[in-house]
């Protein structure tokens, strides 16, 4: 099969590249095969790619060189072949979900991992949602606990979890600030959002506005910035993390936020999203009943996955980026 494939960590233009005769992988005991259609490209992909921050490698992704040879997760395709004890999707059946190695013609899924694909949507639209909507929706749900009626700014809102945490906010019928670069503005507004600030023109919470909860989605913001934003009660949910360093990344500050919250009123929380086919198949309800969208800033074919993963790593992305595989 044709794939992606890295044998060394680096930057994706340097490091990645496209072979022709990979083996096309067999599914085990509980995993499905699948005709990969589309492939998502998200934040996760580009730091396994470059290794960074290096407590990625640690944390068992490959010390001196990759441990995933082909890069991805998200994915939408059919069903090719199904291994031993699988009995929620058959061959033929179109799906989506989460992937080890999407970047590729073929890959392999765990069952619970995998979801009918959504009516209405396309494959690419599909494959753009399992990441970045599951980090989204338990951020919304379940870190923030948004309830009707309540406030949230969303810093980033116009990124690919940004794009989906808009929204999901909104269908949980709270009142949704977002925050993003002018260009995004008018994105954002369309997703919903009641309030857009441009954080090139105003700095939020300049009229002495504060809010019920914050979704901080791959900011650097100090915590005592964050936390005068925020209501006594208040809940900080960070989603993520850039800067920081080559070794700890944004990490630090999560861990600053964690160690704080027992001796404040407010809650501070730093999480890593779970993949489970439950939350996954919740997307899918929502994206059915017209309150979800996924918002796909550019599609490059499977052989520009390298300019793909530089392009979001230049952060131009408003919404997700997608790799579609003939």
């Amino acid at each position: 099969m044709k794939a992606v494939v890295q044998d060394e960590f680096g930057r994706a233009g340097e490091v990645l590249r496209v072979e022709q005769q990979e083996p096309v992988p067999e599914p085990g005991e509980g995993e499905v095969l699948v005709k990969v259609a589309a492939a998502g490209v998200d934040r996760g992909v580009w730091h396994l790619v470059a290794g960074l921050p290096y407590m990625v490698r640690v944390a068992g992704f490959g010390v001196r060189r990759p441990k995933l040879r082909i890069p991805g997760f998200d994915f939408a395709g059919t069903v090719e072949r199904v291994g031993g004890g699988v009995n929620s999707v058959k061959p033929g059946d179109e799906v989506f979900g989460i992937a080890k190695g999407s970047f590729a013609e073929y890959a392999v899924a765990v069952e619970d991992k995998v979801s009918p694909m959504p009516e209405g949507i396309s494959p690419a639209e599909a494959a753009a949602v399992s990441i970045s909507g599951l980090t989204a929706l338990q951020a919304v749900r379940d870190q923030a606990g948004l309830k009707p009626g309540e406030s949230v700014l969303i810093l980033g809102a116009s990124g690919g979890v940004g794009s989906f945490a808009t929204q999901i906010a909104r269908a949980f019928g709270a009142e949704v600030t977002g925050v993003c670069s002018t260009p995004k503005v008018e994105m954002v507004r369309e997703l919903g959002a009641d309030r857009v600030i441009d954080y090139t023109r105003e700095e939020p919470g300049r009229g002495g506005e504060t809010y019920d909860a914050i979704l901080d989605i791959g900011g650097n913001r100090p915590l005592r910035k964050l936390r005068r934003l925020l209501k006594p009660k208040g809940r900080l949910v960070i989603v993520g993390g850039e800067g920081g360093g080559k070794v700890l990344g944004g990490t630090d500050r999560q861990l600053r936020a964690m160690l704080l919250s027992p001796f404040v009123g407010q809650k501070l929380r730093a999480f890593v999203s779970s993949e489970n086919g439950e939350d996954i198949a919740a997307l899918s309800e929502l994206i059915e009943s017209g309150r979800l969208r996924p918002v796909i800033d550019r599609t490059f074919p499977l052989e520009q996955a390298a300019d793909a993963v530089g392009y979001l790593e230049d952060g131009r992305a408003g919404g997700k980026l997608v790799l579609t595989v003939d």
